[in-house]
C-alpha cells in the first residue's frame, strides 16, 4: 500500500516548483522592461545631444569685416582651446600680459597690449 502522505509531498513540491518557475519569469521581465527603459533614455539623449549641438553651434559668433576681411571678432571660447588656435593679434595680447605679469606690472598693460596689437 501506498504512503497516504505520498499525494500531499508530490502537491506540496509542485507548489514550491511553481514557486520557484515564477521567480525567473519575474526577473526576466523586470530585466526586459529595464533594457526598454535604458533604450527609451539612450533615444532621449541622442536627441538632447543633437539639441544642444545644434543650439551651441547657432550660438557661435559670426565673422565680422575688418579692413574688407572676414575675421572672428570675438572668439568662441571652449575650455579646450590652445592659444596657437587665438588669431595673431590675440596671441600677442596674451604675450603682452604674461610679460607685465612676469614684470609685476598691471596697470599699464592694456595700454600696452593695444599698441602691441596695433603695431602688428
Amino acid at each position: 500500500m501506498l504512503d497516504p502522505e505520498l499525494p500531499e509531498r508530490i502537491t506540496a513540491r509542485r507548489a514550491e516548483l511553481d514557486e520557484f518557475e515564477e521567480q525567473p519569469a519575474k526577473q526576466l521581465a523586470e530585466v526586459r522592461a529595464e533594457r526598454d527603459e535604458l533604450a527609451v533614455a539612450e533615444r532621449v539623449l541622442e536627441r538632447m545631444s543633437e539639441q544642444i549641438a545644434d543650439e551651441r553651434a547657432s550660438a557661435m559668433p559670426m565673422p565680422g569685416q575688418v579692413g574688407g576681411q572676414a575675421v572672428m571678432l570675438i572668439p568662441h571660447r571652449t575650455p579646450d582651446v590652445e592659444e596657437a588656435a587665438l588669431p595673431p593679434d590675440y596671441q600677442r595680447i596674451l604675450a603682452v600680459v604674461r610679460q607685465a605679469a612676469r614684470a609685476g606690472r598691471r596697470p599699464a598693460v592694456l595700454v600696452r597690449a593695444a599698441a602691441a596689437v596695433r603695431a602688428g
